[in-house]
């Protein structure tokens, strides 16, 4: 079916392509310069730009260039890289809440469930990296919903960032721009605001606001920004509840004489990003069906009726425990694993989902922006920027999964941006120097073996015996770190860009940036198989991306990027493992070949971008031993954006990829029962584990990497009435059509393609506006696996349908 889908999409891509070749290809974002450069005269250019303004009710075409892939301004329909962006008309239009959402808009984007939690976007097949500003933030793998209320602008970037913005692998970056009180280059003239309130389905209860106003001191000419937002719901999973605040601040000045500064700043609080796997004890006949078997283990007893089972209740602690068995290639079994009441089938409802009162967690970050830019008569510009984030995150999943982690980093960069010319050939280039620190502390408690998945009948509910025992307890017998990392590393970077043309048409885009790290690591957990003392390395990297372009005067501009990259293999909290910096692993090398076209037709309502793309990269995988995991992708991706009419308008996002995990796996992991050859009643009560991944039937080598779906296809339609005296209406419907998945295990539970519908509808008249989303329309049910370690033991069901309705007052 999404070879079908994609093909269909493609013919009539080509369609289009053909019927646009007789129109002059112009947006809005490339402007009267960009007429000129296509060959087009300065009139024609005015007409097109009013076509395309007054078509783009939905936000869906860059209103000025950016600088997000490249640091230098460039529209990203004429960037050679895959990118795409949303703007927060488009964010509201189609109703786009956290960053798993963003699937709708842009091709090549994934999430799988890094247990309910959408910290970050997966890209390409590997987890994408979060930036702020221009600045990477510190890692987020499902610690807590990455905020996106106050963003003016989402981009999504597919492959390495440029060298401006650091280090990093090639699968993707998503960069976070917030509003501000300056906007396409004006500062505010006026007082302006909204405040707005959300209820829905599941007691959704949501409340925001924002306010602008100019500050202007005599000659300096300056605007402000306030946002903040509180959300306190119920969910769609029974026994989570999210909780969130946020604040986000920020002024900009001109100084005058060619200054400027800008100071940006977030506070974010959570205490409803609770963890769940979703389902556990799986079968294919619980995917298919919902059939779940129940039944409970006794054996194991609260024997001092504190609520939860603690190391000296379950024994062998802390070098083993009671709770699982290493694989060896034939079945096992004891008492512990056998469930011995209860035993039966029961027809589960995906509202019931892992959790306990017992789960919590609590998260606190802190982002900081500031730089101040000076701009010289010969149109060159120098600029300091600073940066800071921290995170500080307490939780614990009642399988017995606690963590606590302290991070901050902070990063200098300074800039010099400058222009060439010789003849037919112009550039423009910034060169500059970074230095980014980082200092931070993770605990956890995962390596002696006190986890079980399977243990506690979901049906039934959480008991004291299926309840692991937490180091935030204050017994003295109870559950202590495992893993007690200390990391801190340094980064001293410098790096250039040069964006040349070579006449009017040829454009090379070089980039690279050289970067000497320090790192250094200890741990003082309880049971932290890694070694002993401090672990240090230092190394010098270099990087480097180029890119080559031509632009016809019919509107397609064919390009190839080539980028080597490098980065970090950081933990959860950013902190680095000191087994990798003993064996020399802490820092890994990245490629990426594309190709492609892009497209601004019909007068510039129809732009968009054809890539395919080859790319080896790493992730690390979890464990008591952490494994730097080697990946190879290849893959192909559309977007469409098509504003038909003033009132119509289409987007197409798809893409088809193929990912493998280059052998040998060594990488710890979970299994299933049935790779055992023990019967289910027999092993829920425990769990089980192989210490190498590549020792399980059919995974000696290299295998494909299943839990991302092979194609992911989104189209939506969104109409808006012209003004009446009434006020206006509008509405946008689409659905995301998701490929089938599958455990990485060999012939493991395949989790079926599915298709998610979305509906919005919105009144507007005057300063107030009504809106109405309903998602998954069709109350479709649909899995996505688990991540990580347990990615074979559980999987998340969808959310059904959900329905919310926002009242807006802007002033």
């Amino acid at each position: 079916m999404s070879k079908r889908l994609f093909l269909a999409a493609g013919a009539s891509l080509s369609a289009l392509l053909a019927s646009g070749g007789l129109a002059q290809a112009q947006t809005a974002a490339t402007g009267a310069e960009a007429a000129a450069t296509a060959g087009g005269s300065a009139m024609a250019s005015q007409v097109d730009e009013v076509v395309v303004v007054a078509r783009d009710k939905a936000g869906l075409l860059e209103k000025t260039p950016n600088d997000s892939v490249f640091g230098l301004d460039k529209a990203l329909i004429e960037t050679p890289r895959s990118a795409s962006f949303a703007s927060d008309v488009t964010l509201e239009r189609y109703g786009i809440e956290s960053i798993d959402d963003l699937t709708s808009i842009s091709p090549g984007t994934y999430t799988a469930s890094f247990y309910g939690v959408p910290g970050a976007l997966n890209i390409r097949g590997t987890l994408a990296e979060n930036y702020f500003r221009g600045f990477k933030r510190i890692e987020n793998r499902g610690t807590y919903s990455t905020p996106i209320g106050d963003a003016a602008q989402i981009e999504i970037v597919r492959g390495p960032p440029t060298p401006i913005y650091g280090a990093g692998k090639v699968g993707g970056m998503l960069n976070f721009v917030p509003k501000s009180g300056r906007s396409e280059d004006k500062y505010i003239s006026e007082v302006e605001g909204e405040v707005e309130a959300t209820v829905g389905s599941y007691d959704k209860k949501q409340v925001a606001g924002q306010i602008g106003a100019p500050l202007n001191f005599g000659s300096i000419e300056g605007g402000a920004h306030l946002y903040a937002e509180g959300e306190d719901s119920g969910s769609f999973y029974r026994g989570i509840h999210p909780k969130r605040q946020i604040i986000e601040g920020s002024v900009d000045f001109d100084l005058g004489n060619g200054w400027s500064t800008a100071l940006d700043a977030m506070f974010f609080h959570s205490d409803g990003d609770v963890q769940t796997p979703g389902w556990n004890r799986l079968t294919q006949d619980l995917i298919d069906n919902q059939t779940y078997i129940t039944g409970r283990d006794t054996t194991l007893v609260d024997a001092n009726g504190d609520g939860k089972l603690t190391p000296n209740e379950i024994g062998y602690y802390p070098y083993a425990s009671a709770l699982y068995q290493a694989y060896y290639g034939y079945p096992s079994t004891d008492a512990n694993h056998t469930l011995d009441t209860g035993v039966g089938t029961t027809k589960l409802d995906p509202r019931t989902v892992y959790i306990s009162k017992a789960d919590f967690s609590h998260t606190w970050t802190k982002t900081a922006y500031w730089d101040l830019a000076k701009e010289f008569d010969n149109g060159s510009a120098l600029k300091l920027q600073l940066f800071y984030d921290s995170l500080n995150n307490k939780r614990f999943v009642s399988y017995g999964y606690p963590a606590w982690f302290t991070s901050e980093v902070g990063e200098a960069r300074v800039t010099y941006n400058f222009d060439a010319n010789f003849g037919i050939v112009k550039s423009k280039s910034f060169v500059g120097a970074s230095y980014r620190a980082f200092d931070g502390r993770r605990r956890e408690s995962y390596n002696s073996g006190l986890i079980a998945l399977d243990r506690r009948d979901i049906s039934y509910g959480a008991t004291a015996n299926d309840i692991i025992d937490d180091p935030f307890s204050p017994e003295s017998y109870g559950l202590q770190w495992e893993n007690d990392n200390h990391s801190r590393w340094r980064d001293a970077g410098v790096f250039f860009t040069s964006d040349i043309y070579f006449g009017e048409r040829l454009n090379l885009m070089l980039g690279a940036r050289y970067d000497d790290y320090d790192v250094k690591s200890h741990d003082d957990g309880l049971v932290s198989y890694q070694p002993t003392g401090e672990q240090k390395a230092g190394k010098g990297k270099g990087t480097y991306t180029a890119s080559l372009s031509y632009q016809f005067p019919f509107g397609l501009m064919p390009y190839i990027t080539y980028a080597k990259g490098a980065a970090l293999e950081m933990s959860q909290a950013g902190d680095i493992a000191p087994s990798l910096i003993s064996k020399g692993s802490w820092l890994s090398d990245s490629d990426l070949a594309e190709g492609g076209v892009k497209f601004q037709l019909l007068k510039g309502t129809l732009v968009g971008s054809l890539s395919l793309y080859r790319q080896n990269r790493t992730q690390l995988t979890g464990g008591p031993n952490p494994t730097v995991q080697g990946t190879r992708a290849k893959g192909a991706e559309l977007e469409v954006r098509y504003l038909a009419s003033e009132n119509l308008s289409f987007t197409f996002a798809g893409n088809t990829q193929h990912t493998e995990v280059k052998g040998p796996d060594t990488s710890f992991a979970y299994i299933p029962y049935y790779v055992t050859g023990v019967d289910a009643t027999d092993s829920f009560g425990g769990t089980y584990v192989v210490w190498a991944f590549n020792t399980l039937p059919g995974r000696a080598g290299d295998y494909a990497y299943t839990l991302i779906p092979h194609s992911v296809l989104s189209l939506y339609g969104t109409y808006t009435s012209d003004e009446y005296d009434w006020g206006r209406v509008g509405a946008t419907a689409g659905a995301t059509y998701v490929s089938k998945t599958q455990q990485t295990i060999q012939g493991g539970i395949t989790f079926p393609s599915y298709t998610v519908a979305n509906l919005s509808f919105f009144y507007e008249k005057g300063p107030f506006q009504a809106s109405v989303n309903i998602d998954n329309l069709f109350d479709q049910l649909y899995f996505t696996p688990d991540a990580d370690s347990y990615a074979n033991l559980g999987a998340l069901p969808g959310k059904g349908r959900e329905w919310r309705l926002t009242l807006k007052r802007s002033f």
